[in-house]
């Protein structure tokens, strides 16, 4: 995995594994990788999965069964779906709506070219 200066590495990996369930890779009640297996994976330090972990617990995104794991909450999907949407209303669309301002795209042609993508990626 190859991160971002400009972001903690925790909430870089926290991003990730949040597109994992987001993409229905990983289902509501199911065990998630151990904190090991998931620095294994991505190559960082035990202490940064352990954090990342924290930070999707404290969110109600997953739960820690002592003894056995780290399990998604029921309502998994739906959490992280609004952070996740949240986030992108803050960071993203700023900045989408600055370039389509500055290349003078309007929402029409934007909708053509989301069409456009989704007819490309099926």
């Amino acid at each position: 995995m190859e991160f971002r200066d400009r972001q903690a590495i925790y909430l870089q990996i926290a991003e990730l594994l949040c597109e994992t369930i987001l993409s229905g890779e990983w289902k509501p009640g199911e065990r998630i990788p151990s904190i090991r297996e998931t620095a294994e994976a991505s190559q960082v330090n035990p202490n940064t999965i352990a954090r990342t972990y924290a930070w999707l617990e404290e969110r109600g995104i997953i739960r820690n069964r002592r003894g056995v794991g780290y399990f998604l909450s029921p309502d998994a999907y739906e959490v992280t779906r609004g952070i996740q949407r949240d986030m992108f209303q803050r960071r993203e669309l700023p900045r989408v709506f600055r370039l389509m301002d500055l290349l003078r795209i309007s929402f029409d042609e934007l909708r053509q070219m989301y069409k456009a993508h989704k007819e490309a990626s099926r």
